[in-house]
């Protein structure tokens, strides 16, 4: 059975551009842009407060576009995409779009890093996306030479962003390297005839990738996700027609940009999509609390996209919060990870005019896939599909499930779905069949008390751990662990976390080169550190290491994490009752 958006679902207006690159999409009132003159800031510092306007915006575009084509000897109709990929590296600023719609412009690839990256995890990025030049910021240098060296990266070709004197107290960055101000100069400097009109054929632009942003998958390093123009530009137009009635015409949302921009969700939705209706952006660097607090009261943000930590955050800090004028929001609106819905609740009685959204939506389908309504508040649930996306329900054993609460894999089937992973022919056909996509997350579908069908995501087969909205594969915890002398076997697993939402635990079989009168706290504590040393933060085993006998396996070999979920889940339940 395949179900459908709703019948209160506008269609979409017209079928997304095939033959244009995003930055044309963006930028050009003739796809169905927010007049430029007539828009907000795209992006304002939350810091500093420093803005350009969206005809600025388009200026600065096109100067460093050309300032870039001038530097690395690119212009847009010579060789392919995979000659001119553009690493980003960094925390979120005013020039990050105006570099991605630039690197576009000349037909090149973007392929956004986390800014938590280790130099290791930056490396395999570079390596695998065959980076040309790598854009940072003075905070990330150190990580971000150590990453581009070891890519082959040459050092002329890193490049920085320019942050406020706020951010960067009293270090200026060196001289050696270019900023993106200082490109752009250059580029205003050259003749408009300098860089080449984008030609591109009818179909084109559903081909060509323009982002390379990295999956977890299900094991192993991240995966390169291959987006396309079209696909883009297809999530940008259903979002906007599904949420055409939350706006009243010529009104502008002023909205927050925390998340980080290399993450899908704040690429597509924050970024993107609210750029594309006018709206402005206030980004941030980092989450701090108080930092955030008082960028709402200062900029008068209506909108919140969190994550479900920020969430809880809010809700834990009352006395702090309560010090913040917040009465310009009007709404929340949060993905990456469930929200419970007792946290939701919490949310609504300290807020109660504000409206509580989530959605649903993946990498690989360029993000969102359902999404709640305003008039159809269903606390728990991932919302509604989007314009122009089917959905199924299909058990493991591949049964398509004809009816409501019986759960099974959601299988999506979109415009917005990727070109798919790039040089993982395996991955491929696990996950992209048939024109639909398999996403490893088990669903089941419910009526509203208006009727109306919702999706919940009630598992994720997939089994990937979500820290604070960042994703963490077991397999590449795994990987590592096995490579410390004391580790014979292992498995990781999620366990859940007030703060993070869940953090990794890992069981471990120890070797037997451990001899029985180590001290165990000992053993711990060094493979935990064997963690630490190379993997970033959020992928800590700040959930534990356990010591068990034998890891629970299939017959064909596969780890049984949900075995050991249970137990964990139960062993929980029964401290808690002692408690």
């Amino acid at each position: 059975m395949v179900f459908y958006p709703p019948e209160w679902v506008p269609k979409l207006p017209f079928d997304p551009p095939d033959s244009i690159p995003i930055s044309d999409f963006m930028l050009n009132e003739k796809y169905g842009r927010y007049p430029l003159a007539q828009s907000k800031p795209p992006f304002t510092c939350g810091v500093s407060g420093r803005s350009y306007t969206a005809l600025q915006v388009r200026k600065r575009v096109e100067f460093l576009a050309r300032g870039l084509a001038k530097e690395f000897g690119w212009q847009p109709n010579h060789g392919t995409g995979w000659d001119k990929v553009i690493g980003v590296f960094s925390v979120n600023t005013i020039d990050t779009l105006t570099l991605i719609w630039a690197t576009h412009r000349l037909a090149g690839i973007s392929t956004p890093a986390n800014a938590a990256y280790s130099a290791s995890e930056l490396e395999h990025q570079l390596k695998t996306s065959k980076a040309k030049a790598l854009f940072t910021c003075l905070p990330l240098l150190p990580i971000a030479l150590e990453a581009a060296r070891n890519a082959g990266i040459p050092k002329g070709n890193i490049c920085l962003f320019d942050l406020p004197k706020e951010i960067l107290g009293g270090n200026a960055p060196p001289s050696e390297f270019k900023t993106v101000n200082q490109l752009i100069d250059e580029g205003a400097a050259l003749p408009s005839t300098f860089l080449n009109e984008l030609r591109w054929e009818k179909g084109e632009g559903a081909n060509r990738v323009a982002f390379l942003c990295y999956s977890s998958g299900t094991s192993g390093m991240p995966k390169a996700v291959m987006i396309s123009h079209c696909n883009m530009i297809a999530n940008i137009l259903q979002l906007t027609a599904f949420e055409k009635s939350r706006f009243a015409p010529g009104h502008l949302d002023v909205v927050l940009g925390l998340l980080p921009h290399s993450h899908i969700y704040s690429l597509a939705v924050v970024c993107h999509t609210n750029v594309y209706r006018g709206f402005g952006v206030i980004n941030l660097p980092k989450f701090d609390l108080q930092q955030l607090l008082g960028a709402i009261q200062r900029f008068k943000i209506n909108t919140l996209y969190l994550v479900p930590p920020i969430i809880i955050a809010l809700t834990k800090n009352k006395d702090l919060v309560k010090k913040y004028d917040l009465s310009s929001v009007v709404g929340i609106f949060t993905g990456a990870a469930p929200l419970g819905e007792e946290t939701a609740r919490d949310l609504q009685v300290d807020h109660p005019t504000w409206v509580i959204r989530q959605g649903y939506g993946l990498t690989e389908t360029s993000t969102v896939v359902c999404s709640t309504s305003d008039h159809d508040i269903f606390l728990g649930s991932s919302g509604s599909i989007l314009p122009a996306t089917e959905c199924r329900l299909v058990t493991p054993e591949g049964t398509e499930i004809e009816g409501y609460d019986q759960p099974g894999e959601l299988v999506v089937r979109s415009p917005s779905v990727v070109l798919g992973y790039l040089n993982d022919d395996a991955a491929n056909k696990e996950t992209f069949r048939d024109g639909w996509i398999h996403t490893g997350d088990e669903a089941v579908v419910r009526k509203s008390p208006l009727g109306y069908e919702h999706i919940f995501i009630v598992d994720r087969i997939k089994e990937l751990i979500k820290v604070k909205g960042m994703q963490v594969a077991p397999a590449e915890l795994e990987a590592h662990l096995l490579t410390h002398p004391f580790v014979a076997d292992c498995a990781v697993i999620p366990v859940p976390d007030e703060a993070a939402g869940e953090i990794p635990k890992a069981f471990v079989v120890k070797s037997a080169s451990v001899s029985a009168d180590v001290i165990e706290r000992i053993v711990v504590r060094d493979i935990q550190k064997h963690v630490e040393q190379h993997k970033s933060r959020y992928k800590w085993l700040k959930g534990g290491v356990e010591f068990i006998d034998v890891i629970p396996k299939s017959p064909s070999g596969k780890i049984l994490r949900r075995l050991l979920r249970d137990q964990e889940r139960e062993k929980r339940r029964k401290e808690g009752a002692k408690l």
